[in-house]
């Protein structure tokens, strides 16, 4: 039970230090809650995509090199150096923080484009399938049998963030517009992925 829930915390951990980080999603999911314009579809299209994604990369990537010590111990070297990275760039953000943005180019009302551009920002964004598939898929994997509790884990992180970001928006929205908000932010993104890649270095 120790291990399960070990697992579960771990998930939540590393999906929140990669979700939080300032992008287009974010940004957007922002706009919409402080606009009150469906605010329910664009939460619910961000965390179902996301849970399809980590179901992915847990039960596909995490299958695949957890049957294979070698392949494991690749994925771990890759995915440690990519956390070492991302944590340097998270710890750069945060000497020279920026404001999260809410502007952009209006949906015009329509809940059929806000739903299209909700999917687009989502689904065609290039690091989403790292962080997702391979990256939580690696961390995953790692944990072995637990994988699974890793994945239940991520995905929460995913469903507290996101109808905290929308639904919070009016309270968030000012928060967010400082850099001073974000430099404590990326602190501690940069902090969980620097750690995390040192432990996937250090046990592959």
């Amino acid at each position: 039970m120790g291990d399960v829930l070990f697992s579960a915390v771990a998930g939540f951990g590393a999906t929140m230090a990669l979700i939080v980080a300032i992008g287009a999603q974010n940004a957007f999911v922002l706009r919409q809650g402080i606009r009150r314009e469906a605010v329910l579809v664009v939460v619910l299209i961000c965390i179902f995509s996301d849970a399809i994604l980590v179901s992915l990369g847990v039960g596909g990537v995490g299958a695949l090199v957890g049957s294979s010590p070698e392949a494991l111990t690749i994925v771990a070297l890759v995915g440690g150096a990519f956390l070492l990275c991302y944590g340097a760039l998270a710890a750069r953000r945060a000497f020279k923080p920026s404001a999260l943005e809410t502007g952009g180019p209006e949906t015009g009302g329509s809940l059929r484009r806000i739903v299209l551009t909700t999917l687009a920002i989502t689904w065609l964004n290039p690091h989403v399938y790292l962080d997702t598939l391979l990256l939580l898929g690696a961390i995953a994997a790692g944990h072995g049998s637990d994988r699974w509790a890793f994945g239940v884990g991520a995905v929460s992180a995913s469903v507290i963030w996101f109808l905290a970001l929308g639904f919070g928006a009016r309270l968030l929205s000012g928060f967010f517009r400082k850099p001073s908000s974000w430099r404590v932010l990326d602190g501690l993104v940069a902090a969980t992925m620097i750690g995390l890649g040192v432990a996937l270095v250090a046990g592959a």
